[in-house]
């Protein structure tokens, strides 16, 4: 299943109330380490289904990008039962990724 689209009219009810863990992607259109890293999230969303694999538009929903002091893109956060557990900033490769989700 490709990555899901998060705004703030669904950030509540699939990221915040998820059962499973959460992998939020905080990226832009014109950012080059973004576009390193979105193949990569995308792989990791049809791989994972244990996982929700989620992406924020920052240029869009600024108001989610600044509720977790999102500075730098692309920043990756892994939800647990609603709660931030886990930060990374810049872009990884996919090992990393997935060791975020092992944290």
């Amino acid at each position: 299943m490709p990555a899901l689209h998060i705004t703030k009219d669904n950030f509540q009810a699939v990221v915040l109330d998820s059962t499973k863990p959460v992998l939020l992607d905080f990226w832009a259109p014109w950012c080059g380490p973004c576009q390193m890293v979105g193949p990569i999230v995308e792989e990791i969303a049809e791989e994972r289904k244990d996982v929700k694999v989620c992406k924020v538009n920052v240029d869009e929903q600024p108001d989610i990008a600044g509720k977790y002091n999102v500075m730098s893109i692309p920043t990756i956060i892994v939800f647990k039962k609603g709660e931030p557990v886990t930060v990374s900033v810049g872009a990884k490769p996919k090992a990393e990724l997935l060791a975020l989700l092992a944290k």
